[in-house]
């Protein structure tokens, strides 16, 4: 044997990102925060009556401000596998990647880390997806989010609550 591990086959690779729910430990998630960009997936949720989905973010960055649902994607983690684990602890329901439609990407620059340290920058890569839903499929935490609303698209730009981010989705899409 030459000591070379063998390539892992993607029903592998997915088993591991199944098992790894562990969160790495505290300092050494926020030594990668601030070294390196995060990849997210963020979630524009529209109803049955045109719209769209906010959380009053209860977590930094963007505490105390209107967003999308959303979430980091885990190392070894399919895109499609990803969006599944999202959903389903963003929304309390789990919806497939092809009941989106990709919206394109976004950066997003804080001056602060999840732990609100001002001055340790969190640079998110995000994928935006738009998904439409019934809002009575859906069964909302409040562990990110401490309260919900529905909001008309032409409302985004004039609500200065909404984050700026949020609002970047909005831009030109009526």
């Amino acid at each position: 044997m030459d000591g070379k591990m063998p390539m892992p086959t993607n029903a592998q690779l997915i088993t591991q990102s199944e098992q790894s729910n562990e969160f790495l430990p505290t300092a050494e998630f926020a030594s990668m925060v601030k070294n390196m960009p995060l990849i997210a997936i963020d979630l524009l949720v529209e109803d049955q009556n045109e719209q769209y989905l906010l959380g009053w973010r209860s977590n930094p960055p963007a505490l105390s401000s209107w967003f999308v649902p959303g979430g980091r994607i885990r190392k070894n983690e399919r895109i499609e596998t990803a969006f599944q684990r999202i959903t389903l602890t963003e929304l309390g329901t789990t919806f497939n990647i092809q009941d989106s439609k990709f919206r394109g990407i976004y950066q997003h620059f804080y001056n602060e880390n999840f732990l609100g340290e001002q001055g340790q920058s969190t640079h998110y890569i995000t994928l935006a997806y738009h998904l439409q839903v019934h809002a009575d499929q859906l069964s909302l935490p409040t562990d990110q989010h401490a309260h919900y609303r529905w909001t008309k698209q032409e409302i985004m730009q004039r609500d200065p609550q909404i984050h700026r981010y949020t609002r970047d989705y909005f831009i030109n899409q009526a």
